[in-house]
């Protein structure tokens, strides 16, 4: 299986595995919108420091494949406290993927992942 979904919110994480990028994809959505659905919304204080709920990321959700030990398409969407999410293509190095009209983050991601793979 040659894709791979890691779902991480707070401390719990779970990974699933995918023949087929389209049924990645369409896993990453679920839980995306699974996570903005429940999203908490309220700020937090640490110190000398008060972060809104748009600054927290409540929810990360990692894609990477098609090979196993090295993949060459590493992407993911970061639902934050307010329901907002941004999606990025990257591991180390993350590059926000602008989402054009009418698309969504998730939407915006796919299409990179599909350009990427060509």
């Amino acid at each position: 299986m040659p894709w791979k979904l890691t779902v991480r919110s707070g401390p719990k994480v779970t990974r699933s595995r995918f023949a087929e990028v389209d049924g990645a994809l369409g896993a990453l959505r679920s839980a995306v919108d699974q996570f903005t659905r429940e999203a908490p919304g309220r700020a937090v204080n640490v110190r000398v420091r008060r972060f809104e709920p748009a600054e927290q990321v409540t929810a990360r959700v990692e894609l990477a494949g098609p090979q196993r030990l090295s993949p060459s398409v590493r992407a993911g969407i970061d639902v934050h406290g307010d329901g907002s999410t941004v999606a990025y293509v990257g591991r180390v190095r993350r590059k926000v993927i602008e989402p054009r009209r009418g698309e969504d983050s998730c939407g915006a991601l796919a299409r990179e992942v599909r350009a990427g793979l060509k």
